[in-house]
């Protein structure tokens, strides 16, 4: 075990990592940040597995199933910031997003390292896992018990498994439907693996989600059309990207989001057209949530008309 941890990519030492200590504070500021850098590119090395992982997402989110979020300590809180987004992003409900981290999500700035080992815990919490979900599993080393664990229950039960690893030849790799290896470099505190592994992890993650939400006809033209308008800074975006798409001014968009109760898609319907919140959403609907076909259909309709 010992042998196995000292090769791994994670473990081993940055080659700039010598006498580190003793540099200059806006030096070391430099290699850090170099560092981090460095380590977004591995997200960019493993960008196809990762649009192929997003497929699973998508149809698990299309079918009524659950993204299950599944990962131990840096990595657990990587995984929890982008499940803990995609509601307000893209409006996908609680229901179908579920964190099982280790030991549970912290409430105070204490972590305990131990949960990681303890695999009772994934069990009890994957008692209901269904075929049609989809779990995602991130593990830097990739041979975190707990996380190899919910990779194994979810297999069993028929589940589609995304592994993310920043180990080539991980576990978790080989447990997985969909491998994403982030490859990157020794760790400039080795083994420090909220850093460049973190940061990778953090990337992939939020490409995962994209990708997925963009399937769903959650995102046109860079805007987030699906999001939850819930507090001012959000209503005023979803008056500009209403405003922007259906090319009327802010009070128009304005008016349309009140007729459609706050959902932004069939705003951006009712101020290009559509009579009301009830046929709007039964286009949507037809689209399976997509508006381009939708805004297409329209444009053309007034071209003819005219």
């Amino acid at each position: 075990m010992g042998a196995l941890v000292k090769h791994r990519t994670t473990e081993k030492l940055h080659d700039r990592a010598g006498g580190m200590d003793r540099l200059a504070l806006d030096e070391l500021a430099q290699i850090l940040a170099s560092g981090q850098r460095e380590a977004a590119g591995a997200a960019e090395v493993a960008a196809s597995q990762i649009a192929s992982a997003s497929k699973a997402m998508a149809e698990t989110i299309s079918s009524g199933g659950v993204l299950r979020y599944t990962a131990a300590g840096s990595s657990g809180l990587m995984a929890a910031a982008d499940a803990m987004e995609l509601g307000g992003t893209f409006s996908i409900p609680s229901s179908q997003v579920r964190i099982h981290m280790a030991g549970g999500l912290p409430t105070s700035a204490e972590m305990p390292g131990g949960t990681e080992d303890d695999t009772r815990q994934i069990r009890d919490e994957f008692a209901d896992i269904a075929a049609r979900d989809t779990v995602i599993a991130v593990s830097a080393s990739g041979s975190t018990p707990f996380t190899n664990e919910a990779a194994r229950l979810a297999r069993a039960a028929g589940a589609a498994v995304i592994g993310i690893a920043n180990n080539d030849g991980a576990e978790l790799l080989a447990l997985s439907d969909f491998s994403i290896l982030l490859p990157t470099p020794p760790e400039l505190v080795s083994g420090s693996t909220r850093m460049g592994a973190g940061t990778a992890q953090k990337i992939a993650l939020n490409m995962l989600s994209t990708l997925m939400a963009v399937q769903l006809g959650h995102v046109y033209d860079g805007m987030m059309v699906n999001l939850t308008a819930d507090n001012i800074k959000l209503r005023a975006r979803a008056r500009m990207i209403v405003s922007t798409i259906a090319e009327v001014d802010e009070d128009a968009a304005a008016d349309a989001i009140e007729r459609a109760q706050g959902e932004v898609k069939a705003a951006i319907l009712i101020a290009c057209g559509v009579a009301d919140l009830s046929e709007a959403r039964a286009h949507l609907n037809s689209s399976k949530g997509h508006l381009r076909p939708l805004l297409d259909k329209i444009k053309n309709n007034s071209r003819n008309n005219n």
